[in-house]
């Protein structure tokens, strides 16, 4: 079994078909957590969830690029409806994905603090882990994960991951250090900076997530296409080659450790 700790089978990409792929999934022996990126995908993810006895999860937050100010969708956060949409179903398993985005959105910082704080008080109200998302800026001058593990250190969260982890082994080691995991996607398959491949080898494999970030990054060899929920067996087997394990060590500890992180 492989576990997806991060796809959006919830967005419109897979309006036609989330079932049928949902349904392989399963048959694959692939599970996942169908995360939430605003009001309407976190609900429909619980709907999605809740529609199979096993191997679905949801989780709900609003994403940063998604804050007040915003140019892309911008939403008002809400605490008290997320906590509603929390309490609603026993198949909500995290918070997120929630964080800081200076890539899309450099000018909407402050908001974008404020409600990534919002989160972490509702993951600690509802003690339940944080699903993290960090984009640094794109002249590299600012580091969102520098920012968030500041903002970390000050709060009280069960756990968590910061998803589709895309920096230094300095950063991926400010998490690690507080307790956090590493989550790695299909970019490690086409990486040609050998920067994640030094990330991977430097984190303790106890803290090591796959995911697929479905309908995003594709990993080689379906790059170009949509990503989906099966498509996480080769992260898992790039990791295996950096690491030089077993494809099933991977496999095994992952799924894990997901399973351990998100109580499922």
């Amino acid at each position: 079994m492989l576990i997806d700790s991060h796809a959006h089978l919830n967005f419109e990409d897979f309006n036609d078909d989330w079932q049928s792929v949902t349904e392989d999934c399963l048959k694959d022996d692939i599970n996942y957590i169908c995360v939430g990126a605003q009001y309407e995908t976190s609900k429909k993810g619980i709907a999605i969830a809740e529609k199979f006895d096993s191997g679905v999860w949801a989780s709900v937050a609003l994403h940063p690029i998604h804050v007040e100010g915003s140019k892309f969708h911008p939403e008002k956060f809400d605490p008290i409806e997320y906590g509603r949409l929390i309490e609603s179903s026993k198949k909500v398993v995290a918070i997120g994905e929630t964080g800081i985005d200076f890539f899309h959105n450099d000018d909407t910082f402050t908001k974008q603090k404020e409600v990534f704080i919002q989160h972490l008080n509702l993951a600690e109200e509802h003690d339940l882990p944080v699903i993290m998302h960090g984009r640094n800026s794109k002249d590299g001058t600012k580091s969102a994960y520098k920012e968030m593990v500041k903002i970390l250190k000050d709060q009280k969260v069960k756990g968590g991951v910061i998803h589709c982890f895309g920096g230094s082994v300095a950063e991926a080691q400010g998490f690690t250090d507080l307790g956090f995991h590493i989550g790695f996607t299909g970019i490690i398959t086409f990486d040609k900076t050998g920067q994640l491949a030094e990330v991977i080898k430097s984190v303790d494999l106890s803290k090591i997530l796959v995911e697929t970030d479905s309908p995003y990054l594709a990993p080689e060899p379906n790059r170009g296409k949509r990503n989906q929920p099966q498509y996480v067996r080769y992260v898992a087997e790039k990791i295996a080659e950096i690491r030089q394990l077993s494809y099933n060590k991977i496999e095994k500890q992952t799924s894990q450790n997901t399973i351990k992180l998100f109580n499922l």
